[in-house]
């Protein structure tokens, strides 16, 4: 077999088998492949960034690596956007770009770029395969390295002669490292803090702790102590709604944040980092938590956190304690959209195990204390800042789930413009994808940055920021990419596109003026 066989055949052996792809003339004897060899779903992105943020969102959902498929150097860049935020979320990914072949990269051809320099900025683990009978063994060590716990982004340089040139080995599954043990004595100290200073303690969470199976021994915890808990607020995947803990976020907002930590004087980490600021501003501090604080790791985010906090429970011998009701469903609200009505919206009718793509950015930074009386859910969050990967989260999340969840996408309009080609993917494999674009013409938060940081905005300043000239028409989008579409001016006529669009295995948008 060639080169490219061998990796098809070993992608599917070590169960990577689904691949994401904006493929070229460097990739096409991988694709061939991808015909000769049957077993790999294939995805096919208009842009590298849905593609990479599909792969991310496919892992946050089905909890394991796919592959995504890139032309050369700038396919890459095209993609690194999304890389960074997967990489923040600790998204398992096996990239496979393609390269020159080998004899030709000395001439320098046109598409010639540093691609492993560039794929070192976004990736764990880097290699350049360069004999068609290593490239099996090859990408058996990136979809180990994928698969390192919680998840890593691998990247597998694959130059066109090495893909078409027989000797092909098929490689075979590698065992994947365990995560390093907790030390017992991270763990004895936490429990030294919460006895004596419980309700000066924060334990905040972040990654893994944030998910279902972790909220259990959370809360027993904070019951027999009196902790607060938080998360993070850029973890990746909270798992909310009816029967999970009812987390908060910490701020966004650097006053904010400063503010609701500021009367803890121990701060426990659990898979999450020290609270700091998105930026730096003047005259503010970096860290957002108060100077004498106390930071204890309790595990680390490579570690794993629900047998971390077993333990603390069985140290502290925290009885059992149920995760509290939070209360009734709230009803739709009516009239014009605001935050608040918005989220209270969208958990009154919102399905059972429905998934959430929120890249809202600033519309939505309040909607958690609304929304804690939903149906059980899945809410996923931009981790790593660079806007533009709501959609194709979204996207890659209900192909994670095999079509069987609806995923609901609140999107502001702005970062929506960055993937939007994603709705066109979305009809293509026909996804049970509801979109609420919220249209305020606007990037506002930007306008909320200038004052952050001091500036005054004048007429050039503000014209840089306004998306309202010409006026985005997000239904004309929608249907130029293939999906059905409607605007909405208040709640009760977005309530009601929104269950008419969970009746039917196909995207929907729907454009909110707000």
């Amino acid at each position: 077999m060639n080169g490219a066989e061998s990796l098809v055949r070993t992608l599917l052996a070590s169960g990577i088998d689904t691949c994401f792809a904006n493929p070229g003339t460097s990739e096409m004897h991988f694709v061939a492949a991808l015909d000769q060899v049957p077993g790999m779903k294939c995805v096919l992105g208009l842009q590298e960034n849905v593609v990479t943020g599909m792969a991310d969102g496919y892992f946050r959902i089905a909890r394991k690596p796919a592959c995504t498929l890139l032309h050369c150097g700038p396919g890459l860049a095209n993609g690194m956007g999304n890389l960074h935020n997967a990489r923040r979320a600790r998204s398992g990914i096996v990239n496979i770009v393609g390269d020159q072949a080998t004899f030709h990269r000395p001439f320098d051809a046109p598409l010639t770029a540093d691609t492993a320099g560039m794929a070192q900025t976004v990736s764990q683990w880097v290699r350049t395969s360069v004999q068609s009978e290593h490239l099996g063994r090859d990408a058996s060590e990136a979809i180990a390295a994928a698969q390192v716990f919680p998840g890593q982004i691998a990247t597998l340089i694959l130059p066109a002669d090495v893909s078409w040139n027989d000797g092909g080995v098929v490689g075979a599954p590698l065992t994947v490292p365990a995560s390093p043990e907790v030390d017992s004595n991270a763990i004895e100290n936490a429990a030294r803090t919460l006895r004596s200073y419980g309700r000066d303690t924060l334990i905040l969470v972040g990654g893994p702790a944030a998910l279902s199976e972790a909220q259990g021994p959370l809360w027993r915890v904070a019951q027999a102590t009196g902790a607060t808990l938080m998360a993070d607020f850029v973890t990746a995947h909270v798992a909310r709604g009816r029967g999970r803990l009812p987390l908060e976020r910490t701020p966004y907002v650097m006053e904010a944040a400063i503010k609701a930590l500021e009367r803890f004087k121990h701060i426990i980490l659990v898979n999450a980092k020290a609270p700091v600021g998105f930026f730096g501003y003047p005259g503010m501090p970096s860290t957002q938590y108060a100077p004498d604080a106390q930071i204890q790791v309790l595990s680390r985010p490579d570690q794993d956190p629900v047998k971390a906090l077993r333990s603390l429970v069985s140290v502290l011998d925290a009885p059992e304690a149920d995760i509290p009701d939070p209360g009734p469903r709230p009803e739709v609200a009516t009239g014009l959209p605001t935050p608040e009505g918005l989220a209270q919206t969208v958990a009154a009718v919102m399905p059972d195990n429905a998934i959430v793509s929120d890249e809202s950015v600033s519309f939505g930074r309040g909607f958690y204390k609304f929304t804690h009386a939903a149906p059980a859910n899945d809410w996923l969050h931009l981790a790593g800042g660079a806007i533009g990967d709501g959609l194709p989260v979204a996207t890659g999340a209900a192909i994670g789930a095999q079509k069987q969840r609806r995923v609901i996408s609140l999107q502001a309009d702005g970062s929506a413009m960055y993937s939007l080609q994603s709705l066109w993917t979305q009809a293509r494999e026909q996804l049970p994808c509801t979109t609420i674009i919220l249209n305020n013409s606007k990037y506002n938060i930007l306008i909320g940055e200038y004052k952050n940081v001091g500036a005054t905005p004048g007429e050039t300043a503000m014209s840089m920021l306004d998306l309202g000239n010409p006026s985005l028409n997000w239904v004309g989008l929608a249907n130029a990419m293939g999906v059905e579409a409607a605007r909405a001016t208040t709640l009760e006529q977005c309530a009601d596109l929104m269950k008419s669009s969970f009746g039917k295995q196909a995207p929907f948008l729907i454009e909110l003026m707000v």
